[in-house]
């Protein structure tokens, strides 16, 4: 196929010019904050009371960044049964230094406890203080926006009924 001398070259400065003539468009980020898109990807938020220890986060993490620890706690016997035993959650810990912010530990939850919150700035000067315990993955969850709405006659969703049930 024969080629037609300065076609290319002629293209290649129409966009050049036309970049050049057009409107710069600057962010003024630390005084007004972006308009992040819906479902934002920023930290990890926890959900404390949905948490049932079960470790299925802490598994799955390719990165091994999620640290539980937890004790067993004797339920009273109901009138005709036994006593029950619960795990209860002492520590929940994230190390952002080490995680990769996969989401599979928010996938695999089976008790919607972890959920993606928009926050973004929480650099630190010191990596050590990039390991955030229960108490602060917990601030985050209360920034999870509502999700977007379902279809008519759809079941309400989790981020909702998560933040509504009553506290053990």
């Amino acid at each position: 196929m024969a080629r037609i001398p300065g076609v290319g070259l002629a293209k290649g400065l129409s966009v050049t010019l036309r970049h050049m003539l057009s409107k710069s468009v600057t962010q003024q980020y630390p005084e007004v904050r972006p308009d992040l898109p819906a479902r934002s990807r920023g930290v990890i938020g926890l959900v404390e009371e949905n948490c049932t220890v079960c470790m299925l986060c802490a598994r799955e993490c390719p990165d091994w960044c999620i640290y539980i620890d937890s004790h067993k706690e004797t339920l009273p016997a109901p009138e005709g049964g036994r006593p029950r035993a619960r795990n209860v959650l002492d520590r929940f810990a994230i190390d952002f230094s080490l995680c990769m912010y996969c989401g599979i530990c928010i996938e695999v939850c089976p008790f919607d406890a972890l959920f993606w919150s928009p926050e973004f700035e929480y650099a630190e000067g010191d990596i050590r203080n990039l390991l955030h315990e229960k108490d602060k993955l917990a601030g985050w969850a209360r920034t999870v926006p509502p999700p977007p709405a379902h279809e008519p006659n759809a079941e309400p969703p989790k981020e909702l009924a998560a933040g509504s049930r009553p506290t053990r």
